[in-house]
């Protein structure tokens, strides 16, 4: 039998691996040979194989983790298979799995100041607040249920999307 106690840290544990399932990349393409890339597309317990060259045949030379980014890709793909750089790690992978992070042009529209929020929800925790019609936004590459994670004066978080002002 479970305690009430045991049952909340079993949620607190599992919420973010659950939560993981919900969010979907943006765009996975068009990679962008020298800008930064996330990954995108892996379930959180299945991390994305970094190989050695470029395909299956390959040994895995790495596993990288969802949502991980700081990947770069250093030149141009060969069919489905791009070679990035990330931290310690090169190797190659397939484009299916990095979707670019957006260069840092989008804005916040005017109004109140919102919160960036650890999670997309409302009653997330607040990370830090933001500036009303702040710019230098970074989208990274996940909405989820109306939320989009960006990065902004080095913090990463989770906006609604109708605080952004269309880039398009």
């Amino acid at each position: 039998m479970m305690t009430a106690g045991k049952s909340g840290l079993l949620l607190v544990v599992l919420a973010p691996m659950a939560f993981a399932w919900l969010v979907t990349p943006v765009h996975a393409d068009p990679i962008r040979p020298g800008a930064e890339h996330c990954v995108v597309g892996v379930a959180p317990d299945d991390p994305l194989n970094l190989r050695a060259g470029p395909g299956t045949g390959h040994r895995v030379a790495t596993r990288l983790p969802y949502a991980r980014c700081g990947l770069i890709v250093t030149a141009s793909c060969r069919g489905n298979w791009c070679p990035v750089e990330g931290g310690h790690h090169a190797g190659w992978a397939h484009r299916r799995f990095i979707a670019a992070v957006s260069p840092g042009t989008n804005c916040l529209r005017p109004g109140p100041a919102g919160a960036l929020r650890a999670w997309p929800a409302e009653q997330s925790r607040a990370l830090t607040r933001l500036a009303p019609q702040g710019c230098d936004i970074a989208l990274l590459p996940y909405q989820v249920a109306g939320w989009q994670k960006i990065r902004q004066g080095g913090w990463e978080g989770w906006v609604r999307l109708s605080d952004l002002l269309s880039n398009e």
